[in-house]
């Protein structure tokens, strides 16, 4: 493996579970802005087992070279150049994408940025999209697991303003930005998906 490839063990053990989601779920050919794409590993693998998609992997700008040798690497012709994405911050990328996809992130963003991303993928997201996002979640006011509980309370020792969302807080923050809840999917680990659609 090249030395400037970033790699994490849990993006190689995850991606199996969510790629049957996504072939299940993500079936039309479209476009498909991916928020958070870190280290590159699920953009690369996610496009070159869902040759109809055009793959747009995103994140925050001190990730872009890792996400970059990843692809050069893999050279998948759907999958297209990383772009910077703060949710915050940057300008979005020009819509619409009849799919959004986010692994891992809402649990390290603060609530601000949470807001944030849940208003421009609204905003991105063509009439009938989907939004799938991937990771561990509470579900009215408690943990699904003693292993996410623990999880929790790390995220929020190391930065108060991180923490483990509740699907609630997330569907509220969906239905404002005119998102519909459409399934919530359980995956190994203790993990979910989370899927909406733009009505």
């Amino acid at each position: 493996m090249a030395s400037d490839k970033p790699y994490a063990p849990a993006a190689e053990q995850n991606r199996a579970p969510i790629l049957e989601v996504l072939r299940e779920r993500f079936l039309a050919h479209g476009r498909v802005l991916e928020i958070g794409a870190g280290t590159g590993q699920h953009a690369v693998h996610f496009a070159a087992a869902l040759p109809h998609l055009d793959w747009h992997p995103s994140d925050v700008a001190e990730n872009l070279p890792g996400v970059e040798a990843w692809r050069r690497d893999a050279a998948v012709p759907n999958l297209r150049p990383a772009r910077p994405l703060d949710v915050l911050r940057d300008p979005w990328p020009e819509g619409p994408f009849e799919y959004v996809y986010s692994a891992n992130t809402v649990h390290i963003m603060h609530w601000p940025a949470v807001e944030a991303l849940f208003a421009g993928v609204a905003r991105v997201l063509a009439p009938d999209g989907l939004f799938a996002l991937y990771g561990p979640f509470a579900h009215d006011g408690a943990h699904t697991a003693e292993s996410n509980a623990r999880f929790d309370q790390m995220l929020r020792a190391q930065d108060p303003g991180m923490g483990v969302r509740d699907r609630a807080h997330l569907d509220a923050l969906a239905t404002a930005a005119g998102l519909a809840p459409e399934a919530v999917i359980d995956l190994p680990a203790n993990n979910q998906i989370l899927l909406w659609r733009r009505t």
